[in-house]
Protein backbone atom coordinates (compact mmCIF):
# COMPACT_ATOMS: atom_id res chain seq x y z
CA UNK A 1 0.00 0.00 0.00
CA UNK A 2 1.26 3.72 -1.27
CA UNK A 3 1.77 6.40 1.25
CA UNK A 4 0.19 9.56 0.06
CA UNK A 5 0.64 12.83 2.09
CA UNK A 6 -1.40 15.43 2.19
CA UNK A 7 1.04 18.08 1.83
CA UNK A 8 2.24 16.88 -1.43
CA UNK A 9 -1.14 17.57 -3.42
CA UNK A 10 -1.29 19.24 -6.74
CA UNK A 11 -3.02 22.64 -6.57
CA UNK A 12 -6.16 21.85 -8.50
CA UNK A 13 -6.99 23.99 -11.96
CA UNK A 14 -9.21 26.73 -10.30
CA UNK A 15 -6.28 27.29 -7.65
CA UNK A 16 -3.60 27.66 -11.08
CA UNK A 17 -5.84 29.44 -12.75
CA UNK A 18 -6.66 31.83 -9.89
CA UNK A 19 -3.16 32.41 -9.21
CA UNK A 20 -2.39 33.30 -12.76
CA UNK A 21 -4.88 35.80 -12.73
CA UNK A 22 -3.24 37.37 -9.61
CA UNK A 23 -0.21 37.29 -11.59
CA UNK A 24 -1.47 39.07 -14.60
CA UNK A 25 -3.19 41.76 -12.68
CA UNK A 26 -0.49 42.43 -10.47
CA UNK A 27 1.86 42.31 -13.78
CA UNK A 28 4.09 39.42 -12.78
CA UNK A 29 3.52 36.83 -14.76
CA UNK A 30 5.79 33.83 -14.89
CA UNK A 31 4.80 32.12 -18.22
CA UNK A 32 3.77 35.49 -20.54
CA UNK A 33 5.90 38.64 -21.09
CA UNK A 34 5.60 41.60 -18.35
CA UNK A 35 2.63 43.71 -19.59
CA UNK A 36 0.59 41.29 -21.17
CA UNK A 37 -3.10 41.82 -21.05
CA UNK A 38 -5.18 40.30 -18.61
CA UNK A 39 -8.13 38.46 -20.69
CA UNK A 40 -9.34 34.68 -20.51
CA UNK A 41 -7.06 33.26 -22.41
CA UNK A 42 -4.19 35.14 -21.24
CA UNK A 43 -5.22 33.92 -17.82
CA UNK A 44 -5.33 30.51 -19.26
CA UNK A 45 -1.84 30.61 -20.71
CA UNK A 46 -0.06 31.70 -17.58
CA UNK A 47 -1.61 29.24 -15.67
CA UNK A 48 0.12 27.00 -18.43
CA UNK A 49 -3.25 25.19 -20.02
CA UNK A 50 -4.65 25.49 -23.18
CA UNK A 51 -6.85 28.23 -23.28
CA UNK A 52 -10.34 26.24 -24.53
CA UNK A 53 -9.75 24.48 -20.60
CA UNK A 54 -10.48 27.46 -19.17
CA UNK A 55 -15.04 27.22 -19.53
CA UNK A 56 -17.29 29.46 -18.11
CA UNK A 57 -19.21 26.12 -17.16
CA UNK A 58 -16.09 24.81 -15.31
CA UNK A 59 -15.16 27.91 -13.55
CA UNK A 60 -18.22 30.70 -13.72
CA UNK A 61 -17.11 32.77 -10.63
CA UNK A 62 -13.55 32.88 -12.09
CA UNK A 63 -14.57 33.93 -15.73
CA UNK A 64 -17.00 36.86 -14.01
CA UNK A 65 -14.21 38.19 -11.62
CA UNK A 66 -11.52 38.31 -15.12
CA UNK A 67 -14.74 39.44 -17.04
CA UNK A 68 -15.09 41.96 -14.62
CA UNK A 69 -11.69 42.98 -14.56
CA UNK A 70 -11.37 42.99 -18.11
CA UNK A 71 -14.29 46.18 -18.24
CA UNK A 72 -13.05 47.68 -15.38
CA UNK A 73 -9.97 48.08 -17.17
CA UNK A 74 -10.75 48.69 -20.91
CA UNK A 75 -10.45 52.39 -20.15
CA UNK A 76 -6.75 52.78 -19.05
CA UNK A 77 -5.49 50.04 -21.17
CA UNK A 78 -3.72 51.06 -24.05
CA UNK A 79 -4.67 51.08 -27.57
CA UNK A 80 -3.83 47.53 -29.61
CA UNK A 81 -1.47 48.31 -32.56
CA UNK A 82 -4.58 48.23 -34.70
CA UNK A 83 -6.43 50.78 -33.03
CA UNK A 84 -3.52 53.11 -32.82
CA UNK A 85 -2.98 52.66 -36.71
CA UNK A 86 -6.59 54.00 -37.36
CA UNK A 87 -5.96 56.69 -35.13
CA UNK A 88 -2.71 57.49 -37.19
CA UNK A 89 -4.19 57.34 -39.88
CA UNK A 90 -7.37 59.22 -39.37
CA UNK A 91 -5.40 62.08 -38.23
CA UNK A 92 -2.99 61.58 -41.05
CA UNK A 93 -6.10 62.00 -43.22
CA UNK A 94 -7.99 64.95 -41.24
CA UNK A 95 -4.29 66.53 -41.70
CA UNK A 96 -4.16 66.15 -45.24
CA UNK A 97 -7.96 67.52 -45.08
CA UNK A 98 -6.83 70.71 -43.19
CA UNK A 99 -3.53 71.11 -45.29
CA UNK A 100 -5.48 70.75 -48.45
CA UNK A 101 -8.10 73.33 -47.13
CA UNK A 102 -5.15 75.81 -46.49
CA UNK A 103 -3.54 75.68 -49.47
CA UNK A 104 -7.18 76.72 -51.00
CA UNK A 105 -7.21 79.96 -48.85
CA UNK A 106 -3.51 80.37 -49.81
CA UNK A 107 -4.44 80.71 -53.73
CA UNK A 108 -7.83 82.65 -52.78
CA UNK A 109 -5.77 85.20 -51.32
CA UNK A 110 -2.56 85.02 -53.51
CA UNK A 111 -5.19 85.62 -56.24
CA UNK A 112 -6.71 88.50 -54.39
CA UNK A 113 -3.39 90.39 -53.49
CA UNK A 114 -2.27 89.92 -57.59
CA UNK A 115 -5.57 91.45 -58.31
CA UNK A 116 -5.06 94.35 -55.93
CA UNK A 117 -1.36 95.16 -57.27
CA UNK A 118 -2.62 95.32 -60.57
CA UNK A 119 -5.60 98.03 -59.54
CA UNK A 120 -2.44 100.04 -57.03
CA UNK A 121 -0.56 99.67 -60.42
CA UNK A 122 -3.29 101.12 -62.92
CA UNK A 123 -4.74 103.68 -59.80
CA UNK A 124 -1.01 104.73 -59.70
CA UNK A 125 -0.44 105.15 -63.41
CA UNK A 126 -3.69 107.21 -63.44
CA UNK A 127 -2.27 109.33 -60.92
CA UNK A 128 1.20 110.21 -62.57
CA UNK A 129 -1.06 111.11 -65.60
CA UNK A 130 -2.95 113.38 -63.73
CA UNK A 131 0.38 114.54 -61.84
CA UNK A 132 1.94 115.27 -65.56
CA UNK A 133 -1.45 117.50 -67.03
CA UNK A 134 -1.55 119.61 -63.93
CA UNK A 135 1.76 120.97 -63.72
CA UNK A 136 0.98 122.28 -67.48
CA UNK A 137 -2.00 123.73 -66.19
CA UNK A 138 -2.05 127.49 -66.52
CA UNK A 139 -4.54 128.27 -63.62
CA UNK A 140 -3.33 129.50 -60.54
CA UNK A 141 -4.55 128.72 -57.27
CA UNK A 142 -6.20 130.94 -55.15
CA UNK A 143 -5.60 129.49 -51.86
CA UNK A 144 -1.77 130.30 -52.33
CA UNK A 145 -0.30 133.28 -51.35
CA UNK A 146 2.80 134.98 -53.29
CA UNK A 147 5.59 136.37 -51.11
CA UNK A 148 5.44 139.92 -51.09
CA UNK A 149 8.23 141.50 -53.55
CA UNK A 150 10.45 144.29 -51.96
CA UNK A 151 10.80 147.91 -53.95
Amino acid sequence: MQHVDVNDQQPSAADQYRAAFERLKSNMPVRLPKGTLVTQNNVAREAGTDPSALKKSRFPTLIAEIQQFVSSQEDIRPASARQARIARQNKNRSLKERLAEVSLQRDTLASKLSEADMVILELRGQLDELLKKESKSTVVSLGKTRPPQEI
